[in-house]
């Protein structure tokens, strides 16, 4: 990553630990997490979520339209943008990779943004949405 430039971060969803993944992966690179508001209803958790991400209502057209403005503004800071451009953890556990919603790249292309694509080979594995499930082991992320 080039200091003081911003990208547009995208990764395939599939865990809890992916936010804690990606933080991992680009931690010597500021960037911000664009994320469903319903999240931001979770105590504690909550709280402090929507006080350091964009969030989006994806049923409001106008709160879609408010990210690519708050996201400009993000960027003007010299901030990435990461965003799971799948929209969330598809239901079915089968799926490997759910088909991607366009805003991520719709941004980067306003903006100007370079892509950077990043996989989380095992989360899945390791500790899924599924209660009770996973195991110990590596986790690998190839950005």
């Amino acid at each position: 990553f080039e200091e003081g430039k911003s990208y547009m971060l995208i990764a395939n969803h599939t865990s809890m630990m992916d936010i804690m993944m990606m933080l991992v992966a680009v931690k010597n690179h500021p960037f911000v997490f664009v994320g469903k508001k319903e999240l931001a209803k979770i105590p504690l958790f909550g709280f402090i979520y929507k006080r350091v991400c964009i969030l989006v209502d994806r049923g409001n057209s106008k709160s879609r339209y408010q990210v690519f403005e708050r996201a400009q503004s993000r960027i003007k800071q010299g901030l990435s943008i990461c965003i799971f451009p799948e929209g969330g953890v598809p239901d079915d556990e089968s799926i490997v990779l759910d088909e991607f919603k366009d805003g991520a790249f719709r941004i980067a292309i306003e903006h100007q943004l370079p892509i950077v694509p990043l996989v989380f080979f095992d989360n899945k594995k390791r500790l899924s949405y599924t209660f009770f499930s996973g195991s110990p082991g590596r986790m690998r992320a190839k950005i």
